[in-house]
């Protein structure tokens, strides 16, 4: 899908705060609110539109000890990349995980209380699948940049 001027600016605004009204964004966008909903109607039937959440502050729930760890599995067949992708999927510690070229197959984020509550996800739950066979993990020290916005 072609994206005009203004789907850009509608998308923008949306990024910054998806709970606007579509009076809001009409009055933004000098658009009528039923060209505002048919646009973002349009937008997610053509899947632009994923969904809608509330970004949460982890640090204020306790979350805030950030690890990115790097996983390697023990053989590249079908059956163990679709064995790890299912259980990863079901790990809550694990907010993001990409499978990668490079030394190691997989790149996970992983969000915990401290060290101790990695340690316990570490031993308990990802060294323990059979077919992972090296990790190598990172500490974030520094957050310096974290957005959900795509410039358009």
């Amino acid at each position: 899908m072609k994206l005009d001027t203004i789907d850009r600016h509608l998308l923008k605004h949306l990024q910054q705060n998806a709970k606007q009204t579509n009076k809001e964004l009409s009055l933004k966008l000098n658009l009528s609110v039923t060209a505002i909903y048919e646009r973002i109607k349009k937008l997610e039937r053509a899947g632009i539109i994923k969904r809608y959440v509330a970004l949460l502050d982890s640090k204020q729930l306790a979350l805030g000890f950030t690890v990115f760890c790097h996983i390697k599995l023990v053989k590249h067949s079908e059956e163990n990349i679709t064995k790890f992708e299912t259980i990863v999927r079901q790990l809550p510690e694990v907010m993001e995980c990409f499978h990668v070229s490079g030394d190691y197959d997989y790149l996970l984020k992983v969000l915990v209380k401290d060290m101790e509550h990695f340690r316990e996800f570490m031993v308990r739950k990802l060294t323990s699948m059979e077919h992972v066979g090296s990790t190598t993990s990172s500490f974030t020290i520094n957050q310096v940049k974290n957005t959900t916005v795509i410039e358009l």
